[in-house]
């Protein structure tokens, strides 16, 4: 058996449905049942068999809660943790903790108990160090606690710390560090707002550079990761190394869209998410951009894929290529 957590966000419904159609014995842990909708989305991106999603054994639990969690493992042999929970608002940090860094100790800790064979986390570039010298960023890039780190990139590091435990305590791990994740089905919030925004006429861009890869080549590298003989490794994922303006300027492009032509500089995104804070202060609602999230849009970060493309012999598929499928798919999720 299989158990996927975060099984209904956009790497976890693309990984389930490649682990059903290899016939894979999977239980995913789910929160809601509009979730598990969105799931059935995406597996009708894929393929016109409507019963496939009725394959996976759907278990209904929090992470963060041991008793409900200890009998999703019964059974279980091997372990996919897609499930995080992503902000830059620093006001969601103690949830973040919670989520991302509890919950992985708790996967862990039952991981154990259970002698599950393996696990597969699902990390981030931003858990990383970065580049000192401009030079390509690789998995040997120390991540440095004395930065003025993003609380996600505190708590992904944090979690990573958790499944490097489980590798002592006699459970084998990989590790995959994507970059920022291009798919399709979840067009409201993560990545997918780049495809709606630019859909919608968003007109401006920034010129930071940052790694992108496709979801179908983080969920193939993934379970080709957990069939082999490969374990206790990271690895960085990224296709290409981008600018936004690139890749906002592609989307509109197969969108027929008009191309983003106004360009925000950094002490406009920094007058901005010091007023969306403010506001924020007094609306109680979320800030439409927060300190780090201006940050990354101006920053400029290459990534290394080598170790990964070596270790597999893969190939990443080009990012223009994800682009134009995800635009398509996009389009067909309009008439749902």
């Amino acid at each position: 058996m299989i158990l996927v957590t975060g099984g209904t966000g956009l790497v976890g419904a693309h990984l389930l449905y490649h682990l059903v159609k290899n016939d894979e014995k999977v239980r995913a842990i789910y929160r809601s049942e509009e979730k598990i909708e969105a799931v059935k989305k995406v597996f009708s991106l894929y393929s016109d068999d409507v019963t496939l999603v009725s394959k996976i054994e759907w278990f209904k639990a929090d992470i963060t809660e041991v008793p409900a969690m200890i009998p999703a493992f019964v059974d279980v042999d091997k372990v996919y943790h897609c499930a995080a929970f992503i902000s830059f608002n620093p006001r969601d940090y103690r949830q973040m903790r919670k989520v991302n860094i509890h919950g992985t100790a708790i996967i862990v800790n039952l991981a154990i108990d259970a002698k599950v064979s393996k696990i597969c986390f699902v990390g981030s570039i931003a858990s990383v160090g970065n580049s000192l010298n401009r030079s390509l960023i690789t998995e040997e890039n120390e991540w440095n606690p004395e930065e003025d780190n993003s609380g996600y990139s505190i708590t992904k590091f944090g979690a990573e710390m958790e499944i490097w435990r489980a590798s002592q305590e006699g459970v084998d791990v990989v590790i995959v560090n994507p970059g920022v994740i291009l798919g399709s089905g979840f067009f409201t919030a993560g990545s997918g707002k780049l495809f709606s925004q630019v859909y919608n006429g968003f007109k401006y861009y920034t010129e930071g550079v940052t790694g992108f890869v496709g979801v179908k080549d983080v969920v193939e590298v993934m379970i080709q990761l957990m069939n082999s003989s490969i374990k206790n490794e990271r690895f960085i994922l990224v296709s290409e190394n981008k600018s936004f303006k690139e890749i906002l300027c592609s989307i509109a492009q197969y969108f027929g869209k008009k191309q983003p032509t106004k360009n925000i500089k950094p002490w406009q995104t920094g007058i901005f998410w010091r007023f969306s804070w403010f506001l924020s202060l007094i609306t109680r609602k979320e800030p439409l951009l927060s300190k780090y999230s201006a940050r990354s849009a101006h920053s400029v970060s290459k990534y290394s894929s080598e170790k990964v493309e070596k270790s597999l012999s893969f190939q990443f598929e080009k990012i223009e290529v994800v682009i134009k499928r995800v635009c398509n798919n996009f389009t067909r999720f309009q008439s749902f």
